[in-house]
């Protein structure tokens, strides 16, 4: 009984750590990524912005389910086996920049991404993801931050990418004006 209450008291320890840790983090963070994918810009573009194929080249989205358009473009529902996402377009600048943002309300995080597309010789381009985002919940801030990491979406996305062209791309961490790449 003794050491059933000690594992106990240490798993609650635990919890609280984790909590308290998790609610001295800042709940925004800026993250970026960039990688060489042997794709034109206009390919690679057109690649980002159909989001009905891609269930065929990201091994994370199961299905993609197109919505109504919004005031500032083009709507989409992700499936995956993590749960349903729901994403709205508020800028695209073809075949240079595209900004995608998670629409839905209701879950523990939210934020945007931004893709920078540039040349990078005769038919390669240099793509860039800044993810601007806030995790709410103290619990899941702790994971992002420590265990996940805030680039790991980022960095699985343009290795689909580079895959989707034929290639493994390297992913590279990106230090923005002010310092911050997210870790």
């Amino acid at each position: 009984m003794k050491w059933a209450l000690i594992v106990g008291g240490v798993v609650v320890a635990l919890i609280a750590v984790v909590i308290i840790i998790g609610a001295m983090l800042p709940r925004d963070h800026v993250a970026a990524m960039t990688a060489r994918v042997d794709a034109t810009p206009d390919a690679v573009w057109s690649a980002i912005t159909q989001p009905a194929a891609f269930p065929t080249w990201r091994t994370d989205v199961k299905t993609v389910e197109l919505l109504a358009p919004t005031p500032t473009g083009p709507s989409w529902r992700e499936h995956s086996a993590q749960g349903t996402l729901t994403f709205v377009v508020d800028a695209a600048e073809p075949p240079r920049r595209f900004v995608s943002r998670i629409a839905d309300k209701n879950l523990p995080f939210g934020g945007s991404w931004e893709y920078l597309i540039d040349a990078d010789g005769r038919s390669s381009s240099r793509v860039t993801v800044i993810e601007r985002g806030s995790v709410y919940n103290p619990v899941f801030r702790f994971v992002s931050r420590f265990i996940m990491g805030h680039t790991a979406t980022i960095d699985a996305y343009l290795r689909a990418l580079g895959k989707r062209f034929g290639t493994e791309p390297i992913p590279t961490a990106v230090t923005l004006a002010g310092g911050s790449h997210g870790l």
